[in-house]
Order: C-alpha cells, then sequence, then structure tokens
C-alpha cells in the first residue's frame, strides 16, 4: 500500500503536459506531418540550417530538453560512478553485445518472412539495412529526457551515454558490415562528432557553469527548489517542437508508405521493448538503484537516430528503404519510450530507494 503511494504522489506532482505527454506527442506528429505535405516550404527553410547531416535548429531545441538535466549534474557523481560499475556493465552489455543482433533477428523475421508476401525481396532488404543501423546506435540526446522523466540520476547517465559514445567512434561500423556484409558503409565522422558536441558538451557546459554560478550567489536551496522547478517546463517544450520539426522533414514519406510503416514499425516496437525488459530485469536482480536502472534500459531501448538517418541516406540515398526504415524508427521511438517511462515510474518501488525521490525535486502541476 505504501509503495503505491508513493508512485501516485510521484504522479499527481507531473504538470499538465507531463501527466498527459502521450497526448501531445501524437498532436505534434500529426502537426509537424500535416506541416511537411502541405507547407513544405517550412522544412525546405530549416534544412539549409544544417552542418554535417545535423540540423542547428533541433540541436537547439534539444538543449532545451537536456539543459535542466545537465545543470543539476553533481561533477561528485561522475567521479563516484565508476565505483557502481554494474550500471554501466548492463548498459554496455546491452548496446553492443545483445542488441544489435536482436535487431537484426527481429527484422529478418518479420521482414523477410513473416510479411514477405507484402514486401518485395530488395526492399526487405533494404529495410533491414535501416533496422541494423538504428540498432547499432545507441542514444546520445533523447535518453536525458527519459531520464529526467524518470528521475534518474543525472551524472550516471551522462557517464553511460559518454562511454557509449566512445565506443561507437569505432564499434558501430564493423558490427554493421558484420550484419549486413557491406564493405563499404561509411560513417559520418563529422556527423557523430558534432553531434556529441551539440547534444552533450555544450549543454553540460551551459548547466556546469551556471549550476556553479547560482549556487554561489543564491544558495544550494533556491537552485533546487526555484531554479530547478522553473526550467524543467523547458524540457517538455523543447521535446515537442523537435518532434513537429523532424516529422515535417519526413511528411511526404510518412503518408506514401502507410502498409510499409506499419509493417516496419513491427520489429521496432518488439525490440525496444524486449532490450529494455532485459536490461530493467537485470538491473532489479542485481539489485541497483531505480535512478541508475531506468536510465540504463532507456539507452538500451533507444536509439542515436541522427546518425542512422544520415549513414542511411549516405550509403542508400534519400528515397532509399533504408532511410525510410530509420525515419520509423523516429516515428515509433517517441510514443514507445514513453510507455516504457510509465512502466519505470510505475515499478520504482521493485528497486533499492525506491520510495525516495532521486536527483530531482518534486513537481508541481
Amino acid at each position: 500500500m505504501k509503495n503505491s503511494q508513493v508512485v501516485n504522489q510521484a504522479d499527481k506532482g507531473l504538470g499538465v503536459f507531463e501527466r498527459y505527454l502521450t497526448i501531445w506527442v501524437a498532436l505534434c506528429i500529426i502537426v509537424g506531418v500535416a506541416i511537411g505535405h502541405w507547407l513544405p516550404a517550412f522544412p525546405q527553410t530549416l534544412s539549409q540550417w544544417e552542418r554535417a547531416n545535423v540540423s542547428i535548429p533541433v540541436a537547439i531545441l534539444i538543449w532545451l530538453m537536456i539543459y535542466p538535466m545537465m545543470a543539476q549534474v553533481d561533477f561528485g557523481s561522475i567521479v563516484n560512478a565508476g565505483k557502481k560499475p554494474k550500471g554501466l556493465i548492463i548498459t554496455l552489455s546491452l548496446n553492443w553485445l545483445i542488441k544489435p543482433f536482436t535487431m537484426f533477428f527481429f527484422a529478418w523475421l518479420f521482414l523477410r518472412i513473416i510479411f514477405a508476401p507484402f514486401i518485395p525481396d530488395n526492399l526487405a532488404t533494404q529495410y533491414i539495412a535501416g533496422t541494423v543501423l538504428l540498432g547499432a546506435a545507441p542514444c546520445t540526446a533523447m535518453v536525458f529526457v527519459w531520464s529526467y522523466l524518470t528521475k534518474g540520476d543525472p551524472g550516471y547517465t551522462l557517464v553511460q551515454v559518454a562511454v557509449n559514445d566512445i565506443i561507437l567512434l569505432v564499434a558501430f561500423a564493423p558490427i554493421v558490415m558484420l550484419l549486413l556484409n557491406v564493405s563499404n558503409v561509411i560513417v559520418p565522422l563529422d556527423t557523430m562528432l558534432l553531434s556529441v558536441v551539440l547534444f552533450v558538451l555544450i549543454p553540460l557546459t551551459l548547466g556546469y557553469v551556471s549550476r556553479v554560478l547560482i549556487i554561489k550567489n543564491k544558495g544550494k536551496d533556491w537552485f533546487e527548489n526555484i531554479f530547478v522547478k522553473s526550467i524543467s517546463k523547458f524540457t517538455i517544450v523543447g521535446l515537442l517542437l523537435t518532434l513537429i520539426i523532424l516529422f515535417s522533414f519526413q511528411g511526404n514519406v510518412i503518408l506514401g508508405n502507410p502498409l510499409h510503416i506499419l509493417l516496419i514499425a513491427v520489429p521496432l516496437i518488439i525490440q525496444t521493448f524486449f532490450i529494455f525488459f532485459i536490461g530493467y530485469v537485470w538491473a532489479k536482480l542485481w539489485k541497483i538503484d531505480h535512478s541508475i536502472a531506468a536510465p540504463a534500459g532507456m539507452i538500451g531501448a533507444s536509439n542515436f537516430f541522427e546518425l542512422a538517418v544520415a549513414v542511411a541516406i549516405s550509403l542508400f540515398g534519400l528515397d532509399s528503404g533504408a532511410a525510410l526504415a530509420t525515419v520509423v524508427g523516429v516515428l515509433v521511438e517517441v510514443p514507445v519510450m514513453l510507455i516504457l517511462v510509465r512502466i519505470a515510474n510505475n515499478t520504482r518501488h521493485w528497486f533499492p530507494q525506491g520510495e525516495k525521490m532521486i536527483a530531482y525535486p518534486e513537481r508541481t502541476a
């Protein structure tokens, strides 16, 4: 009874945007697709603001999403992350020893076997290629949002992401080549480096500087109870605006391939739930704190879709089946991840310290 009361109290602390986030996400996806279809000048104008296949407007919105979390990073927790290696072991095992291969298996099973009557063989090959690109690229930016929504430990999440990014630089291409037998996979290194700078380094620096200055001038209590509460709304606003922009770029693609989009979505959704629960249950068996367990599962379940889309376009072309599959990855990831966020929050009492609010003060409606 006590555990359920804790969960209910935490849920009541959510604002209207967070409480009905799934509805806002669905509306933003619809708005984005409509803009892309009927107002193509909007994405065409935004596409001019790209560097190394990375959208600068999207990067700015991602800053809004993850800055509130970065501002709360206690660098002492980063140093101490090495004293809690279990979370890192789960994250790295999921992303590099399990996830790419289960993604390939589910994609092959559904797109090549079960859905064979509905998908031509050559397109199935391209769709599988796109899903493998997604599976081999663990999330870099959005995972900070999922960690925030599950009250994850911001310092430990940062360490998990940083270690994955380092491994990604050397492991992405070999894994893709192994699974697809493609000898000329080109990882756009400038895209990877720019994404890490934009999505991790810049917001982390801004968060650290503002944290130090505010605590020095206003005190830690004012920072945690006034400043953090006032900026937390930026995370949700940034997420919703980002979705509108992302889906405005793919409006015609989505509307032109409704059946195939549904078929591609099936293995992607199954893979997302499968990987999350492997990591989450593993963390429960190891008795890891929820503030580390939830982000560990989220990092494994979500994907670095910016990199996957860029590589798919460079390898197979903008109008290829591989590029479409990576776009479907964007389409299904946010709603599915919100479901996993809800599951993680409702099962907080399974874990040590599950009745405590880790790293984040209570938010008011």
